[in-house]
């Protein structure tokens, strides 16, 4: 048997249409009909498999996406999300309660640690924030109240990478969840393989590819997916941040050709990391064998799908990186936004922007420096061009 390949199990997935289309009928309805009272009753108990009750707690569209995707990351379900942060927060939700204690990366999505830092505590919930690159620290940090370890397969935005298998095992030796947020690297590496008990993405970014649409998934057990969305008790289902499902239909259909962007999105990075290293700049990127996590990630990622689409470059101060980055939209290089996964590179100052929630002093401590830009690389044809017309920019700057 050969490696387990994600894209393979999205491409085996056969959906038909209600008159024979090969996409699947978009469900554009929020409630439905029974046949009998017993059936809607049943529904409700969670007992009427393929009956849909209300659209908040699933419909036909939410769950075909919510099927490739547990495919795609080799779970046994999936329950999508309007959103990234509606996908993260009901999943703390569930596996938490008051009194209860999280270990998570310091080096996280802004609104995910805003969310453990700011918002969780609101309902006793506590979190210790790690260097995850250092296991013992992970480890030393857990409590007896301690139900979660969460982090990010490649964090956001410095890069670091998690070594999941041995977190899976600290995870399993403490009777812990090991949460991880997989949105930087679809396709290459695969979490669940690798001892993870939940896999969550934001849809917005890789996956749907094309900016136009905001969502997030959480991949699972079945019974855990169960769990989110019973109407009871489920914090997916109460909380209630459903998924429209128009925008299902259209992740589904982009899902479909995420293994060629991911290749292209990581040659192209990897490209530009390689030379802009040899020029003397100060990158950040995970293919680099100058990256301390370099070797721990390649015995992590599917090859075919290389490194990833993202890089950080230093340019030394935020003055200097604002220049920059003002220069590459003005010459169409990109675009000066948030995000990632787009096909035009995206760049930002993440200290200033996605980051923003963190305090300056823990940024600092954290390596998150001022002249740090975050690079979400597209998909240029030509990248040598590319890497051309960007070197000009720096050049003109005096930043090379």
């Amino acid at each position: 048997m050969s490696q387990f390949n994600p894209a393979d199990k999205i491409q085996d997935l056969q959906y038909f249409g209600e008159f024979g289309g090969v996409n699947p009928s978009i469900s554009d309805s929020s409630t439905y009909t029974f046949l009998s009272a017993k059936t809607m009753f049943d529904t409700f108990e969670g007992n009427a498999e393929g009956c849909y009750l209300y659209s908040r707690h699933s419909s036909p569209s939410n769950l075909y996406l919510g099927q490739a995707l547990a495919a795609m990351e080799g779970t046994e379900a999936a329950n999508v999300a309007a959103s990234g942060m509606g996908a993260i927060t009901p999943v703390i939700m569930q596996l938490c309660g008051a009194g209860d204690h999280v270990v998570s990366s310091r080096t996280i999505y802004g609104g995910t640690y805003a969310f453990l830092k700011n918002f969780a505590p609101k309902f006793n919930i506590q979190t210790t924030f790690v260097d995850i690159t250092k296991l013992d620290v992970v480890e030393a940090a857990i409590t007896p109240n301690t139900k979660v370890l969460y982090c990010e397969t490649v964090s956001n935005p410095l890069l670091e990478v998690a070594d999941i298998e041995s977190l899976a095992k600290i995870a399993k030796k403490h009777n812990l969840k090991l949460v991880v947020d997989n949105t930087f690297s679809p396709l290459s590496v695969a979490p669940g393989k690798l001892g993870a008990d939940v896999i969550i993405h934001s849809l917005t970014k890789f996956i749907n590819g094309s900016s136009d649409t905001v969502g997030g998934v959480v991949c699972g057990t079945q019974q855990f997916i169960d769990d989110l969305r019973n109407v009871n008790d489920g914090a997916s289902m109460l909380l209630g941040p459903t998924m429209d499902s128009l925008r299902a239909a259209s992740i589904l259909k982009n899902l479909r050709t995420l293994h060629i962007r991911i290749k292209q999105h990581s040659f192209n990075a990897n490209y530009l990391a390689e030379k802009f290293e040899k020029d003397g700049l100060k990158v950040v990127y995970p293919g680099l064998e100058s990256h301390p996590s370099n070797k721990i990630y390649s015995s992590m990622i599917n090859k075919e799908y290389g490194f990833g689409g993202m890089m950080t470059i230093d340019v030394g101060s935020l003055e200097k990186a604002n220049a920059l980055m003002e220069l590459m939209q003005e010459r169409n290089l990109g675009y000066l936004a948030v995000s990632l996964g787009f096909y035009k590179t995206l760049f930002s100052a993440p200290g200033t922007s996605t980051s923003s929630e963190i305090p300056m002093e823990e940024q600092i401590e954290m390596g998150l420096t001022d002249g740090l830009i975050r690079l979400s690389i597209g998909l240029d044809n030509d990248i040598e061009r590319t890497y051309q017309m960007m070197k000009q920019c720096m050049q003109e700057l005096n930043i090379l």
